[in-house]
């Protein structure tokens, strides 16, 4: 495994257009800017645009106005992850030829009952690539790392995950293999997101291993959840998050994070909110837990 430089960090915010920016996605967003920007670091601004079904027209301006908004100043240009699709078409292609990979045509009917863990029906059918999906075969052993929020996470791929799809039937790449190939391909050292995505974590580590590619430092933020449970989210139509109210939502935000922002900034613009919290930073300050009740943040 490739060792990264403690000294050089790059961080990154990477929102999918599915939808827009929420309370949910301010607090990701905000925690890997202040991240980076507190050691001096380069934030990067992805967008994982990688099902083009799902994406909602206008969403990706949209995104960028409220970052703008919010007063987040990202680094170079923006990347989308649909102008790199003949990348992850050549990994595939290379996975496929060394027998790492291999076509299924299982349905989803066939596969019911099986609690999300792939049986292996493919595994060794040795169907053709075409119109069907592909799947990583994954070992027999565990995949652990220890997150800077919430600490040490380990998972037995086989067991508890099957073989996995890296491109899908359709023809469409997988988020697991996309953001393994860019935060590489970007220089990314230091991985901030949610905690919805600490589960995928280990079959990405399997992916860079594979792949020879730097293994990242990752903080797992937790997710704000809604008195039913789900995460605030595109899927359960959260509401956008509303310019005028930049300043108090990002007070919100601070606050969920663990900070403590004084009193004297209530009115502060949003340059002067982050500009404060980037000098204050404060990590081992976030909460230790997966979620966070929505009604009980300040």
């Amino acid at each position: 495994m490739t060792a990264l430089p403690s000294a050089a960090y790059v961080g990154r915010f990477a929102p999918t257009p599915s939808g827009y920016l929420h309370f949910g996605s301010l607090i990701a967003a905000l925690a890997s800017y202040l991240d980076a920007r507190s050691v001096g670091g380069r934030w990067l601004l992805r967008m994982e645009d990688l099902d083009p079904p799902r994406e909602v027209p206008g969403a990706q301006a949209a995104i960028l106005q409220t970052l703008e908004d919010y007063g987040f100043e990202w680094d170079g240009a923006l990347v989308r992850q649909s102008e790199r699709l003949a990348l992850y078409g050549e990994v595939v292609e290379r996975l496929l030829e060394r027998g790492l990979a291999y076509a299924c045509t299982c349905s989803r009917k066939r596969l019911e009952g099986f609690s999300g863990i792939y049986p292996g029906f493919c595994r060794e059918a040795g169907r053709p690539p075409h119109d069907a999906a592909i799947r990583l075969r994954v070992p027999e052993r565990e995949y652990a790392f220890v997150d800077r929020v919430q600490g040490v996470f380990a998972q037995q791929l086989a067991r508890e995950i099957g073989d996995f799809v890296i491109r899908r039937r359709d023809g469409l790449y997988a988020y697991q293999l996309a953001v393994v190939l860019d935060d590489a391909w970007q220089g990314v050292t230091d991985v901030v997101r949610g905690a919805d995505l600490l589960d995928s974590t280990p079959r990405q580590l399997y992916l860079q291993e594979l792949l020879g590619l730097p293994r990242p430092r990752y903080l797992h933020v937790p997710l704000i959840v809604q008195p039913d449970g789900h995460k605030l989210g595109k899927a359960y139509r959260s509401p956008p998050l509303p310019a005028e109210q930049a300043g108090p939502l990002l007070l919100r935000a601070l606050r969920a994070l663990g900070q403590r922002p004084p009193a004297g900034l209530e009115h502060a613009r949003p340059r002067q909110l982050l500009d404060w919290a980037i000098a204050h930073w404060d990590a081992g300050g976030i909460p230790r837990c997966r979620t966070l009740a929505e009604a009980a943040l300040d």
